[in-house]
């Protein structure tokens, strides 16, 4: 049974959930518009140039979490869920889960936004499993920080690394899925590595290493590189 990893943002969705739950807080009047806008949008820049500073992002990310109720936030993502993320679901992405499914593959998937964001649309896809960045949660209030290790560049190979140990499964015959040369640590690392509408740092490093390129964001799912 081999193992097939994919990232979440802009890979099996065709927009960043991360950067999308920040606007829509926006759009609710939960928080500062202005503020909020534009620190969502530095941060975003910062990650597609590989310059986040992961701690001071999450620092700034999860605050809305701390700041509101359970009731209150699952309301909001619901929403969130319904009016934003089913229209970039996207069709090719559940072909490809769906073959994987077909092989016998354990599928998962691993992501550095949060968990309390992307569980809810992981499961719209009909993975069983999640890596993703563990906002803390105590007393049934989520604190504002960060349980663990974040869920980013080498962080993913970190958590990776402890859930193959925690759960048995190998990377022998392993594929990961992603668009981001933020995530080369963990393409570099699996057997089968596969560049998804890539950026273009991860197409420059794609085409020199002959790993193959494809997109979902055609009409049909690719399934040339299968091998």
């Amino acid at each position: 049974m081999s193992l097939a990893i994919f990232d979440l943002d802009n890979t099996l969705l065709a927009d960043d959930s991360d950067y999308l739950w920040g606007q829509f807080l926006v759009d609710q009047g939960i928080v500062d518009a202005d503020y909020y806008a534009r620190e969502n949008e530095r941060f975003y820049q910062e990650y597609k140039q590989g310059q986040l500073d992961i701690i001071e992002f999450l620092k700034f990310s999860l605050k809305p979490l701390a700041d509101n109720s359970i009731h209150d936030l699952h309301q909001w993502r619901t929403q969130f869920i319904e009016e934003i993320i089913r229209p970039i679901l996207l069709q090719p992405a559940q072909e490809l889960i769906n073959k994987h499914k077909q092989k016998g593959d354990s599928l998962l998937v691993i992501t550095a936004t949060n968990r309390f964001v992307t569980e809810p649309i992981v499961n719209l896809y009909g993975i069983p499993h999640l890596l993703a960045t563990t906002p803390e949660l105590i007393n049934n209030q989520y604190t504002g920080k960060v349980a663990g290790t974040p869920c980013f560049q080498e962080g993913k190979v970190m958590r990776l690394q402890q859930w193959l140990k925690d759960t048995g499964h190998t990377l022998e015959d392993s594929w990961f899925y992603s668009d981001s040369h933020n995530d080369l640590p963990l393409l570099k690392l699996v057997d089968h590595p596969v560049a998804v509408n890539p950026d273009e740092q991860l197409k420059h490093y794609s085409e020199q290493t002959n790993w193959p390129i494809i997109s979902l964001r055609e009409q049909k799912c690719p399934v040339h590189h299968f091998k």
